[in-house]
């Protein structure tokens, strides 16, 4: 064998704002990776939104085998994309780039992941109705998902009108503002946390959302965040009487479908949630 292949080691990254040390991501992918026999490593990187630009094109100059990214850059990447997979072409967001053949080609890993935590959770939305709090790139993927799997009615509300509104717009929901929700009772099964906010010194509008919030009929409060010691979400789950569920089987089941982009080895879920549990 090829001495220079038997010790090439394949890295693989994060990149996001000062959020990328919160992540569990470098844990869960360093773990499987070794358990996996492969010889690779996965590094968080902090970059600065004036930078971004540049630390996309590092990949190519440190051969970089492929990235995550993560909020608040999934939608900000996809400028600097040579190729877009179909899925984050509809979606309008990146999370995972194969870097190969001097291209960078983004996917969406979120949708898919999101579907099968959801699934998990023995959930299904078909016919039902759902509430989406936040207008980003994770919002996206969990509009495009919740409609791709016939949800009746989706809800979308978020601090910015004009992105609310296109959020709506783009996968046949409806446009709320915070206001509404604080003042008429919603009808919903399901509310989806989208947005980076889960504690209540992160946030104080959400947090008042979250105690203030009038709706009948939740099932589940599902929150894409992971790792508060005090969550909103989960306090507003209790406060409904139904079910909750964070993101760290959404985080797995997506990490499933990029581990497999990235190498082509497919790995049960379990073994990613088994690495940051």
């Amino acid at each position: 064998m090829d001495e220079t292949l038997a010790f090439h080691k394949k890295i693989f990254c994060i990149i996001s704002n000062q959020r990328v040390f919160r992540s569990k991501s470098p844990e869960m992918f360093n773990t499987v990776l070794n358990r996996s026999g492969i010889n690779g490593a996965y590094i968080p990187f902090q970059v600065n939104e004036d930078n971004l630009g540049k630390a996309l094109e590092s990949l190519h100059v440190l051969n970089i085998a492929g990235a995550n990214i993560t909020a608040p850059f999934k939608e900000k990447v996809i400028p600097y994309m040579d190729v877009l997979s179909e899925g984050a072409n509809i979606i309008g967001a990146v999370n995972t780039i194969v870097c190969k053949n001097d291209q960078l080609k983004g996917y969406n890993t979120n949708a898919i992941g999101i579907m099968d935590a959801l699934n998990e959770a023995k959930f299904d939305i078909d016919g039902k109705k759902a509430l989406i709090v936040g207008t980003g790139g994770a919002a996206r993927a969990v509009a495009f998902i919740l409609n791709w799997l016939r949800a009746d009615t989706i809800v979308v509300t978020g601090r910015n009108e004009e992105k609310n509104r296109r959020l709506a717009d783009a996968f046949s929901g409806t446009a709320r503002p915070v206001e509404d929700l604080l003042r008429f009772p919603l009808d919903v099964d399901l509310i989806v946390n989208a947005t980076s906010v889960s504690s209540p010194e992160e946030s104080e509008p959400l947090t008042e959302l979250t105690q203030n919030l009038k709706t009948h009929g939740c099932q589940l409060v599902f929150d894409l965040n992971y790792g508060r010691r005090e969550n909103l979400w989960e306090a507003l789950a209790k406060r409904m009487n139904c079910g909750f569920m964070d993101g760290q089987p959404a985080l797995a089941y997506q990490a499933r479908r990029t581990f497999l982009l990235w190498t082509g080895r497919d790995i049960p879920p379990d073994e990613f949630l088994r690495a940051i549990s």
